[in-house]
């Protein structure tokens, strides 16, 4: 006989296939099961569209449909109580009579917080709550991090050369990184809701900083520009797709261009800009980085080793408070994830 935690392994395998398509929404997965039968699940596939319980419940054969009010739903997130773009899941538990929920973890957002529990319970549906709970916050880091510290969630990301710089002297281009380690940071940018490159990097290297290399968004792109001294000719400018200028001259915006006023040229600033996103990927450059790992104003961190020799160039930055959490190799490259120490603790990777 299955257990709670195995069918919430199953609504955050669910859940998961939801990455980077829900956003500014949660990651969530849940299951319909029928004494050890699983007869419906479902996950929130797309921001704006129908939610997993909805899903789940869709999903029940014809033949099945009588069992639901004798069945248990898993979810790996407190079911919504309240009007949002889609109707609450809570009601629609009710409505559909399921006498058993088993919750991973609850929802901290306001509108949620423990209201889709209570209206369950009111219901008189037994609520189980805290099933793999550790896994299900881990899931959905991004989203509890924005709810719980008003600012999206932060990951650093560089390439540096094997005797330690980031780039070689100002005015030289170089590829680090090899065409499997690219692959990885086009799927990232797919996955999450911005990417930011300081002044320097965006004028010496010109970046696009879009989603290249397959399916998938793409991301919002954050250039700093305090002085509004970028030229229009950069790749940033060209209106292609959402930009975001943080600067502190002015707010104003022309079509896919927003220009954003910060108080200070800091980390806390830009992110105060920006806390209507769940994530965001910092690419640099050098400063931008070591401006962010020096506020501690980071959660997560991917480092790509290459086997190239520079020889002098812009030193790499370099991580405090961090912990390891995986390494993997591509051919020569090397690429080590990161935990900041409080990322490890309030979102433990158990």
């Amino acid at each position: 006989m299955p257990t709670h935690e195995e069918y919430m392994q199953r609504c955050l395998k669910l859940a998961a296939l939801g990455a980077g398509r829900v956003s500014p929404n949660p990651m969530v997965g849940a299951v319909l099961v029928y004494g050890d039968r699983i007869i419906g699940e479902g996950w929130h596939q797309e921001y704006g569209h129908a939610h997993a319980e909805v899903n789940c419940i869709a999903s029940v054969l014809a033949s099945d449909r009588d069992l639901i009010p004798l069945s248990t739903m898993y979810v790996s997130l407190e079911p919504c109580a309240h009007f949002g773009r889609t109707p609450p899941c809570a009601d629609l538990i009710v409505q559909h009579r399921i006498p058993r929920v088993v919750i991973g973890c609850t929802d901290t957002f306001s509108q949620v917080s423990g209201r889709g529990i209570a209206k369950l319970e009111v219901a008189g549906i037994e609520v189980i709550q805290g099933v793999l709970e550790a896994a299900c916050r881990r899931l959905n880091r991004r989203f509890f991090t924005r709810q719980e510290q008003q600012r999206p969630y932060v990951i650093l990301k560089w390439a540096q050369s094997e005797d330690g710089f980031i780039a070689p002297p100002e005015g030289r281009r170089v590829m680090l990184s090899n065409p499997f380690s690219q692959k990885i940071v086009q799927r990232m940018r797919s996955e999450e809701d911005a990417i930011l490159v300081g002044y320097r990097t965006a004028l010496l290297d010109d970046p696009q900083l879009s989603n290249r290399y397959g399916p998938g968004k793409q991301p919002l792109r954050v250039v700093i520009d305090p002085q509004l001294s970028l030229p229009p000719s950069l790749k940033l400018m060209d209106g292609s797709q959402p930009t975001i200028v943080l600067n502190e001259l002015k707010t104003v915006e022309q079509h896919s261009l927003q220009w954003k006023q910060v108080a200070t040229n800091t980390p806390a600033a830009w992110l105060q800009q920006l806390d209507t996103i769940n994530s965001i990927i910092i690419e640099g450059g050098a400063r931008t980085l070591e401006q962010f790992i020096g506020t501690d104003m980071w959660d997560e961190a991917f480092i790509i080793k290459t086997p190239h020799l520079l020889g002098e160039g812009v030193p790499a930055p370099v991580l405090r408070h961090a912990i390891r959490q995986e390494v993997l190799s591509l051919q020569a490259d090397v690429i080590y994830h990161y935990d900041h120490e409080h990322t490890a603790r309030l979102f433990p990777n158990q």
